[in-house]
């Protein structure tokens, strides 16, 4: 994903002056672009899916409206073209996003993976990640990177395939993380909760875009 659009998914989400602060994030336009590009689907059940009310979801779709990335119809919102290409840049920086089974990793009642393409350069302790996904509204986060052949979480476990075989089975069948790929697994009460946690962590990962070319 390229800073600029980072930065332009980030503006939608953002409160527009003079009017009143927004009630949803950069996750609910990531979901719904994410629900767009499975199939067409109506305003009622995009509320539903993004759990926000009608003003919120009225706002949504006439922000991504508005940026020409969606359009409207009695069958519900579709993505245009440009839509589509938004969506290909979330897909490439997310090419893995799925719940999880709980294990000795992940033992929350719901459990959300993302992988994160080529970011495990950014990850210094990972406190930063687990910290956007609580704000996020998830319980915990587990930040892996792999590096050289191996699982590792920063300041935990150089090689966690020997202590966590069952967790380290399902990351490797399932999500298929190469070098310098982040692995983050939120947990949370809610399935929800758990899929925003892991987003924001990801997402969050992707700040310093710009800062990989510039490292030694």
């Amino acid at each position: 994903m390229t800073f600029a659009l980072k930065e332009f998914i980030a503006s939608l989400a953002g409160a527009k002056a003079p009017g009143p602060n927004t009630t949803f994030t950069v996750f609910h336009i990531f979901y719904a672009l994410e629900l767009m590009s499975q199939k067409t689907i109506g305003r009622n059940k995009l509320a539903e899916q993004l759990n926000v009310g009608e003003g919120a979801i009225r706002t949504i779709i006439s922000r991504l409206v508005d940026a020409g990335l969606i359009t409207t119809s009695k069958e519900g919102c579709t993505l245009t073209s440009k839509g589509k290409r938004v969506w290909k840049e979330f897909e490439e920086a997310f090419p893995k996003r799925m719940p999880v089974e709980k294990s000795e990793l992940a033992n929350a009642d719901c459990n959300y993976a993302f992988l994160v393409k080529d970011s495990g350069h950014k990850v210094k302790s990972g406190i930063d990640q687990r910290d956007a996904a609580i704000v996020a509204g998830a319980r915990k986060a587990i930040v892996i990177v792999s590096r050289n052949g191996h699982l590792r979480i920063e300041s935990v476990s150089e090689n966690i395939e020997k202590e966590f075989p069952k967790a380290v089975s399902q990351i490797l069948r399932d999500l298929k993380p190469e070098d310098n790929d982040v692995v983050i697994i939120a947990g949370a009460e809610t399935a929800l909760k758990a899929k925003r946690g892991a987003f924001a962590a990801g997402w969050s990962l992707l700040d310093n875009a710009k800062k990989k070319a510039a490292a030694p």
